[in-house]
């Protein structure tokens, strides 16, 4: 790819397609065209080396940490650190997830993020808990969950100072009604995992929020897995998102999930349905080792996070960041580059309300892109107007 001040040409994504030859101009912070070179009448660069895509900047919905940090329990400093490890990696949306605590210790958290969406650090707060299941908390600390508790969540909520874009919640939990209905009027979206609910109750649930954004945590992983006479929460989830009333997660890391299932629900229920994300926490871009993830503390080995000390247990969150994943779908699990690409930009910013802002290079958008080679291997990243990495083209 070429560029030309800020003039950039080459494959591009932009508004649900994907052009072969393509340009996006941006001015200041904001994209202000982008469509076919074929409709530019001035002067362009020359069209990019074979392999070379311009995709709209990431937005991860699931995010815990990275470069040693993680938001449920680092400091200001750390956090940055977290958020701009993402960045830098081509997440320049990163909604960031706190897990079950004890109230006093998640509201302190709750404050502390808010100041970060302040800055502009983060994009929003995601609560993991504390409202789950005991029987599938995963690697979540069990003393820390609770009983649905809507005097509890409204204080939570006031915490966040309306940036509390996302929460967790098992639908078998007490009140789940009233506290689904207290999310969405705070313009939070309704996600529903750590479950081992029925697939009946999985589906009143989804019922009674599907008039309003709502998704799946990590679907799959902290849930019943789906048997022919017992389809539990999974099927119930895939039959929502199949009739576009329900936005899945999919940690498509290739630990969490096999690559086949990744194309499988791809294939069910298609890009607009799916945020692709890496529930990535500390660890993320770090050595084995250990690393804290809330209260527990969590070995690395392999890459594969896992609850210190006992040995084959819950998958512990992830280490890979979110353009990792965009890749392995396309090179290991065979989906189709502009589908990944929607996946973990349109759709997830749609989920968050962030539509027009971020998640897509269209004018009006904040100028977020990542540049990437043949094998989608990040070259160069540039959020809002400003170059992360410099881009020399090989």
């Amino acid at each position: 790819m070429t560029l030309r001040g800020q003039i950039l040409r080459g494959q591009l994504v932009t508004g649900g397609r994907l052009l072969s030859d393509g340009v996006v101009e941006i001015s200041g912070d904001r994209v202000v065209w982008a469509g076919p070179a074929s409709q530019r009448t001035d002067p362009l660069p020359e069209r990019a080396a074979a392999g070379t895509t311009i995709i709209p900047g990431l937005v991860d919905v699931h995010c815990h940490g990275a470069g040693g940090f993680g938001f449920p329990e680092a400091d200001e400093f750390g956090s940055t650190v977290a958020a701009d490890h993402h960045r830098t990696n081509g997440t320049t949306s990163v909604i960031g997830s706190l897990v079950s605590a004890p109230p006093q210790i998640l509201r302190s958290r709750i404050e502390l993020l808010a100041g970060l969406v302040d800055e502009g650090t983060l994009a929003g707060i995601h609560l993991e808990g504390p409202f789950l299941s005991v029987l599938r908390c995963g690697a979540q600390d069990p003393d820390s969950i609770l009983d649905g508790d809507p005097a509890l969540l409204e204080s939570l909520l006031e915490a966040g100072r309306g940036h509390i874009r996302s929460m967790t919640i098992a639908p078998e939990t007490a009140h789940f009604d009233e506290l689904a209905s207290l999310l969405e009027r705070h313009g939070a979206v309704v996600s529903i995992g750590h479950t081992d609910a029925s697939n009946p109750i999985a589906t009143r649930s989804i019922a009674h929020s599907a008039h309003a954004p709502l998704s799946a945590t990590h679907l799959f992983n902290g849930m019943a897995p789906m048997h022919h006479r017992a389809p539990g929460a999974v099927a119930a989830c895939l039959a929502a998102a199949a009739k576009g009333q329900m936005v899945v997660e999919l940690v498509g890391d290739g630990v969490h999930l096999a690559d086949e299932t990744v194309a499988t629900v791809f294939d069910l229920v298609g890009p607009h349905q799916i945020a692709l994300v890496s529930d990535a926490m500390a660890a993320a871009g770090m050595p084995d080792g250990r690393y804290p993830l809330g209260p527990l503390d969590v070995d690395v080995v392999g890459g594969v996070a896992r609850l210190a000390g006992q040995g084959e247990t819950a998958i512990a969150g992830g280490t890979s960041r979110l353009m990792d994943i965009v890749r392995r779908a396309v090179n290991h699990a065979g989906v189709d580059l502009l589908s990944a690409v929607i996946a973990a930009t349109a759709t997830p910013a749609s989920l968050m309300g962030l539509a027009g802002m971020v998640g897509d290079l269209v004018p009006g958008c904040r100028a977020d892109l990542i540049v990437t080679g043949p094998e989608l291997e990040t070259r160069a990243v540039m959020a809002a107007g400003n170059w992360l990495m410099n881009y020399t083209e090989s």
